[in-house]
């Protein structure tokens, strides 16, 4: 097949003729191939694709010419629709590839009939606005044959009326629903069951594969081979889905259900009420003697406190007689017996999440505004992963623009316990000497300096003058955003800021502009995609180290010490770097973009890590000099 998908997407092949615009490039005729070879081996590939190689097509034409059942995987559901309803009917129009091929997301994303028709029902809305909506919303539920979300328009991606429409894996009724025949999730899993290739993202990926909690049976297993596309997310998205959760939300979310089903059980509500209202009671008490304890944090600090301690065993014995509450009225209605049996889940994370000398595990807590979680999670996620790649007898292709530090894949094969695979490094087509120059300011403090945000500005202006606005300015932390949105509030170009504005709303905001300055944390380092002039320079403040406040990170550098190894130089920098490739590829997206890279952190030529950095980064030539990043615009 190796050859085969060579052909077909080379100079002479139907890619060729048939796509507007579709470039040959040997990158991806290469990954192709790999990608190709892997299936057939069944073996791990972790192929790392610059920018511009063609990666997307690379993968899906072996998968749908190969005849057997693949999972492909993205890291967010806007890349999981690009690629179902754009990507894969072109490659299966040119191939030729008769496959049954389905779209599958978490049930989150698709509207729960049963609580649809509850809440019409139910009647009590907070306004007039959301009357309206659950209207739009009944409306659009008859015609509609997929129930995804996505598809409705008129209804905000945050209005407060999704939770209720929607199903969680703890309010689902499963097949005693009365809708089940008609429910979209069950249709999207059989769909799904059937199909030769399904496109999932990887929340759902993870939610199945890991700990099944997505429900109806699993639907990944059986597959061929694992595609996942934006694998650099997967080492974090894993620790979360392998840890263990209790959360304030969880229990007031049972609470609410479980006095909405009584609704319909003459006399429950008696039994019921005084439990109820003593764990919200004994909730809000554990979040009071919270308060005055960090945001987030090792759960030691908890420990140590006796009253927090305290007050979250009486939580404890609470919720336990919630469940025996709820254990005597289980038999009486459908609803009631799956409340019983939420509640019996969440006294078992509970417990698990106060045992804070389990071995191999870190337990730690994040409080939010009104509420608190508690969390285990593994300390070590290669074991567990190891064990799921095993039980799959799969091929597994891990692919991303930004997967290797200074050309080594050692860092991300360690996190996910991948032993001995094959490897693969495929340059961008880009031609970064000529089209992009990267800066680094001279005279800039320690990045821990008072004053550094407002040096890095004063450093910047003259770049964002020589660009003309037409600028990312990207943070390593929401407090140096802020404080350099005060600072350029003058600026003589439109001035976008993350949090003041929905996430897609900004960037389209951006590109229409034509010469903003968006100012972006987190989030706007990866997955954002503006090609042409609107967006032409990219300035980072500081190198991406991980936050030192983060628990599990701090227990996993100290177990690296205690092993006798070094945390900084086997872990941070590492990590580090594949966050900086992600902010710095937010630059040059297309064969004709042309912009200038700002890093500002004057570590890179101040300590000998820098250089490492600096590797791994596309080649560009780099200037200290302002007047070269003039030249350059000019």
């Amino acid at each position: 097949m190796a050859h085969d998908v060579r052909e077909l997407l080379g100079p002479d092949g139907p890619f060729a003729r048939e796509v507007a615009g579709f470039a040959p490039r040997s990158s991806q005729q290469d990954m192709a191939a790999a990608v190709a070879e892997a299936m057939d081996d069944r073996h791990i590939l972790i192929a790392e694709a610059g920018t511009g190689t063609g990666k997307t097509f690379a993968y899906l034409v072996p998968a749908v010419l190969s005849g057997k059942r693949v999972i492909v995987s993205t890291g967010t559901k806007t890349l999981q629709d690009q690629l179902f309803h754009r990507d894969l009917p072109r490659v299966r129009q040119v191939t030729g590839a008769r496959i049954k091929a389905s779209l599958l997301k978490g049930r989150a994303n698709y509207v729960c009939l049963y609580r649809l028709d509850q809440t019409h029902r139910d009647g009590r809305l907070a306004s007039r606005e959301q009357v309206g909506q659950l209207q739009v919303l009944r409306t659009w539920a008859q015609r509609s044959s997929s129930g995804d979300k996505a598809e409705v328009l008129g209804v905000p991606e945050d209005s407060p009326l999704w939770p209720r429409v929607t199903s969680t894996a703890e309010n689902c009724l499963g097949a005693d629903c009365p809708q089940f025949n008609e429910c979209f999730v069950v249709k999207a899993r059989r769909a799904a069951q059937e199909a030769d290739l399904v496109v999932v993202n990887h929340h759902l990926l993870f939610a199945d594969l890991a700990i099944k909690q997505e429900g109806f049976g699993e639907i990944l297993p059986g597959a061929h081979a694992f595609i996942l596309d934006e694998a650099h997310q997967i080492p974090d998205l894993a620790g979360q889905f392998f840890s263990v959760t209790f959360s304030a939300r969880q229990l007031q979310e049972l609470g609410n259900d479980t006095e909405a089903e009584c609704g319909s059980v003459s006399g429950a509500f008696a039994v019921l009420r005084e439990p109820i209202a003593a764990t919200g009671s004994a909730l809000r008490r554990v979040r009071l003697a919270l308060d005055k304890h960090p945001a987030k944090g090792s759960f030691t600090l908890i420990e140590q406190d006796r009253f927090a301690l305290s007050e979250l065993r009486e939580l404890q014995a609470a919720l336990r007689e919630l469940e025996a509450a709820l254990g005597s009225q289980a038999e009486r209605s459908r609803g009631l017996t799956a409340m019983h049996e939420r509640c019996q889940g969440l006294v078992e994370k509970l417990d698990q999440v106060l045992d804070g000398g389990a071995r191999d595990w870190v337990h730690w807590y994040e409080l939010t505004s009104q509420g608190f979680a508690l969390s285990a999670t593994p300390l070590d996620l290669a074991p567990p992963l190891r064990a799921l790649r095993q039980q799959s007898r799969a091929a597994w292709i891990l692919t991303s623009a930004t997967l290797s530090v200074a050309g080594e894949f050692q860092h991300f094969a360690r996190q996910l316990g991948l032993d001995d695979p094959v490897t693969l490094s495929l340059a961008s087509p880009f031609d970064y000497p000529r089209q992009a120059l990267t800066y680094l300011p001279r005279g800039l403090p320690d990045p821990g300096a008072q004053d550094y945000t407002d040096r890095v500005v004063d450093t910047v202006l003259p770049v964002l003058e020589a660009s003309r606005g037409r600028a990312f300015f990207l943070f390593t932390s929401h407090r140096a955003l802020r404080r350099a949105a005060e600072r350029l509030g003058q600026l003589p170009y439109p001035l976008f800021v993350q949090g003041t504005a929905p996430r897609h709303q900004l960037l389209t905001d951006f590109r229409n502009s034509g010469n903003g300055v968006l100012l972006g944390a987190a989030s706007f380092w990866e997955g954002v995609d503006v090609a042409g002039e609107a967006l032409s320079c990219v300035i980072i403040d500081k190198l991406p180290f991980a936050a030192p406040d983060d628990p599990v990170l701090e227990a996993r550098l100290a177990a690296m010490r205690d092993a006798g190894g070094n945390p900084f130089v086997q872990w941070q920098i590492p990590s580090a770097v594949i966050a900086l490739k992600q902010g710095a590829g937010r630059l040059i997206r297309d064969v004709n973009d042309r912009g200038v890279l700002v890093l500002c952190d004057p570590r890179l030529t101040s300590r000998p890590y820098g250089k490492l950095f600096l590797k791994s980064l596309p080649a560009t030539p780099i200037t200290r000099e302002i007047e070269d990043v003039r030249t350059f615009f000019g």
